[in-house]
């Protein structure tokens, strides 16, 4: 089976494009599939993927969108190909992965920003997409992903199919979590008795680092024992913002900034709780890391991770807008380590069952599905 892969930039930084790279690696591995991957960029991974490269025109930015649909099905012809499975905004395709909910609702709820040029290019194409003659089967990465594609789109139920992100699950294994912990907390001045909240996340504002203080200032301030509880933050963002945040709420000696890192499975080893009480996440991969890693998580309502999550078993689905005290709660529950053990070792369990191979078997299954069905002209 032939399968045209599109996405702007394959294995590159990005959830989408991890998402795409993870996926189309694995199946490029099996014998019935024969993969052709058409992107802008790339990074070559071991499987064997043939690559065409889609023109990239940066100018005028708002003509990107549409440049990229334009070239991509301008590149790719249908007879050629069993199944075009797209990872982004194009004309026609037979799957589409959808990595985020309608660009008009993105910017308009999530942003909170009036649509520009680009956002209006971008929100065409889309429509474009989910509207024309051929409407594409659509895998949605979360239900929340879902839920606000049916609130924009007439789309037939039958024609959606969630399917999650999966984990790496190698790249923990490798690693010895007593080794890790060590290093990185000795890395960043943590002692090996403190219980320290991880947080990940390349937006602290849209992840809401600031509720994550402020939770933490709220337990420590109502309970002096919790004089080991420390916040190690991993990613990137203005970092003297939230120093001057702690220090304001008396909390500036228990936050550690580690920056954007290349190993953040150590990260995750070396805490106790995962924190990312998100104001919108589609999906929120360092959620299902955390869990993989053995950590309990708190995110919100408006996280599509929470789709894993049995409240009170693998951590807490906080409202979508909490309170400091709502999260100081969930922190004092977790502050016990008997409790902190339970939830985690549930986590971990549940983790396992959404590796990279399981979703590629969901994603070849219906591969197989859809062939009998031709390819849209």
């Amino acid at each position: 089976m032939k399968i045209a892969v599109v996405i702007p930039k394959y294995g590159l930084v990005g959830g989408a494009e991890a998402f795409a790279y993870e996926l189309t690696e694995r199946l490029a591995r099996r014998d019935e599939f024969k993969i052709h991957v058409f992107a802008n960029k790339w990074r070559q991974g071991t499987s064997a993927v043939t690559f065409h490269k889609i023109p990239h025109l940066p100018f005028p930015r708002f003509m990107r969108p549409i440049n990229f649909a334009y070239f991509s099905n301008r590149r790719i012809h249908p007879e050629d190909y069993d199944l075009i499975h797209s990872h982004d905004r194009i004309f026609t395709m037979s799957i589409f992965t959808v990595h985020g909910i309608p660009h008009k609702t993105w910017i308009r709820e999530a942003r909170v920003k009036p649509l520009s040029l680009f956002d209006r290019s971008m929100a065409w194409v889309e429509e474009k997409a989910l509207t024309g003659p051929y409407l594409p089967m659509i895998l949605p990465v979360s239900t929340l992903v879902k839920d606000e594609l049916l609130k924009t789109y007439d789309i037939p139920e039958s024609n959606i199919q969630v399917i999650h992100p999966g984990v790496s699950i190698d790249r923990f294994k490798v690693l010895d979590q007593e080794s890790c912990r060590y290093e990185i907390r000795q890395r960043h001045g943590l002692s090996q008795s403190d219980i320290v909240v991880l947080f990940v996340g390349m937006n602290f504002e849209i992840k809401r680092l600031q509720l994550v203080l402020k939770g933490i200032a709220h337990l420590v301030g109502t309970e002096m024992t919790n004089s080991t509880l420390k916040l190690l933050v991993v990613g990137k963002g203005d970092e003297r913002r939230y120093l001057d945040m702690a220090r304001d709420l008396g909390i500036q000696n228990r936050i550690f900034f580690a920056g954007v890192s290349s190993e953040v499975e150590k990260y995750y080893l070396a805490s106790d709780i995962f924190a990312m009480p998100s104001q919108f996440d589609t999906f929120g991969l360092a959620v299902l890391e955390a869990m993989t890693a053995g950590l309990p998580v708190i995110i919100t309502q408006k996280v599509g991770a929470r789709d894993l999550i049995d409240p009170g078993v693998h951590g807490f689905v906080l409202a979508k807008d909490p309170s400091p005290l709502d999260l100081s709660e969930k922190l004092a529950f977790l502050m016990k380590k008997e409790n902190r053990m339970r939830l985690g070792d549930n986590a971990r369990k549940a983790a396992l069952q959404h590796s990279w191979d399981k979703v590629a078997d969901q994603v070849a299954d219906l591969y197989h599905k859809l062939v009998p069905r031709g390819n849209p002209v």
